[in-house]
């Protein structure tokens, strides 16, 4: 997927967003973000959505305070607030094709430039989805094309070395005969994963690992983003190592 791919899916999937809480009770729970309300969580998106976009639009240099992303008590006495997540979807997106691709602008890490805020805000929005879906007791389905997107980026992310320095224990994933692979049974695509060197790596395709997970596509991005556990998954080989990856996967 491409930078105006990226900013469409934006729009797209809060468009879906909206449609697949549409009519849920904001106070319900939200099981995969413990402590949240349905409410809590549609703040938290449309905050997202509007911190990106003020950074993009003010070409910020360096960090911007975040407080809307974080803040998310308010009044779950309401409606959705439909209108208001498509209103903040648009701007991010219309700024962002304003800004063009490759601009710089802050980002972490390395990540200085629109595509990566294009990027990461279009599958932000995607899990996001996913969370309202369990919240509402709704399907969760996506386009193939997009989770392969954001599994690809999840991998990215997750490798990045800059995790050891911020949560030293995730070192613990480190060792001899460390690899996993991740099998979507439905599209054909595969992941593996190396635990052995210095540092992890990764790269598509499949290959012998010590343990394998062969699952649907949608299955296997909520399994990354620790939306669902490994219940119900087809797992070969070392479970505990499995269980021991999916404790320290986490980024930002």
């Amino acid at each position: 997927m491409d930078f105006a791919r990226h900013c469409t899916e934006i729009v797209t999937q809060t468009d879906l967003l909206t449609r697949d809480a549409a009519g849920a009770d904001l106070r319900a729970p939200v099981p995969s973000c413990p402590g949240w309300s349905l409410g809590a969580l549609l703040r938290h998106v449309d905050g997202g959505h509007r911190w990106a976009e003020e950074i993009v639009r003010t070409r910020a240099t360096g960090f911007l305070d975040d407080a809307v992303v974080r803040d998310v008590l308010g009044d779950d006495g309401g409606p959705l607030p439909a209108g208001r997540l498509r209103e903040g979807a648009a701007g991010l997106a219309a700024t962002l094709r304003a800004a063009g691709p490759g601009t710089a602008v802050w980002g972490p890490f390395h990540f200085r430039s629109t595509t990566f805020w294009a990027r990461r805000f279009a599958h932000e929005t995607l899990v996001h989805r996913a969370d309202a879906a369990l919240a509402a007791g709704t399907p969760f389905v996506v386009d193939p094309e997009v989770a392969l997107d954001a599994v690809d980026e999840w991998m990215e992310l997750d490798v990045l070395p800059q995790h050891f320095e911020l949560r030293p224990e995730k070192r613990e994933l480190l060792g001899a005969g460390r690899t996993l692979a991740l099998e979507a049974t439905d599209v054909g695509a595969a992941w593996s994963v190396d635990l052995t060197g210095p540092v992890l790596s990764w790269r598509r395709g499949a290959g012998g690992a010590a343990v394998t997970v062969r699952a649907p596509l949608t299955e296997l991005l909520l399994l990354v983003y620790r939306r669902r556990d490994r219940e119900g998954l087809e797992v070969a080989g070392d479970a505990a190592l499995l269980d021991l990856w999916l404790r320290h996967v986490a980024f930002g």
